[in-house]
């Protein structure tokens, strides 16, 4: 029987270079964007990454691309209060979405980032792929479902990406993708496997890269 929700397998030998020389090329910070108006033109492809505040989403797109500085970490969830654009050559954008589930910054800010998030997720025509990106040791949370049933109402496809993988014993495994793979089952925009990161570590890294790089 065929699990629903497999984990990605490994990238074969063209598909990895593929996804080398996406990121090995240029990859810049374009701008940071507080509302719909400052958006780029929509003439390239972008996938974006969301995720929770402190899941690791600024460790992850450093990792990805190569750059320890690109994405800035920070001690305090919840920092970036932006929609960030970067570019991948000339032909993609990678787009970092503000932290969510915060518990620390005020409400009105809250509530402005949420309705920023809610705009750009269901008015952006390029946008071919949204990452959820879900802590290994916590799995998806009420939080993350808030957002993957926004993605399922915009008909935007997203991509559940586990991070912190190191962080979490083996024999966990089980568990948490069982979980995870009930959660989404509910979800008609979840695209149908599951990527399983390490930043640290390096692990899932190639994956995703090719997986970015096949998108059209």
């Amino acid at each position: 029987m065929k699990l629903p929700f497999p984990l990605a397998e490994d990238p074969d030998d063209i598909s990895r270079e593929v996804g080398r020389k996406l990121f090995a090329g240029e990859v810049d910070f374009l701008k940071g964007v507080v509302a719909m108006s400052g958006l780029p033109a929509d003439d390239r492809i972008e996938v974006c990454f969301a995720g929770r505040s402190n899941v690791g989403k600024s460790s992850l797109i450093n990792a990805v691309t190569g750059r320890k500085a690109l994405a800035r970490a920070s001690n305090t969830p919840g920092r970036t209060q932006e929609i960030n654009y970067f570019t991948l050559g000339d032909e993609r954008y990678l787009v970092d979405l503000p932290g969510y589930g915060f518990a620390n910054a005020p409400v009105a800010v809250v509530e402005k980032w949420q309705a920023l998030l809610k705009q750009y997720l269901s008015g952006r025509a390029s946008l071919r792929r949204a990452f959820v990106l879900v802590d290994s040791r916590h799995g998806i949370k009420p939080v993350d479902e808030e957002i993957m049933t926004l993605l399922d109402k915009s008909a935007v496809t997203f991509q559940v990406v586990l991070t912190k993988a190191d962080k979490i014993k083996p024999i966990q495994y089980d568990a948490l993708l069982t979980q995870v793979r009930e959660k989404l089952a509910k979800h008609p925009a979840a695209y149908p496997e599951l990527v399983l990161t390490s930043s640290e570590k390096g692990e899932g890294i190639a994956n995703l890269r090719s997986i970015i790089a096949g998108i059209g």
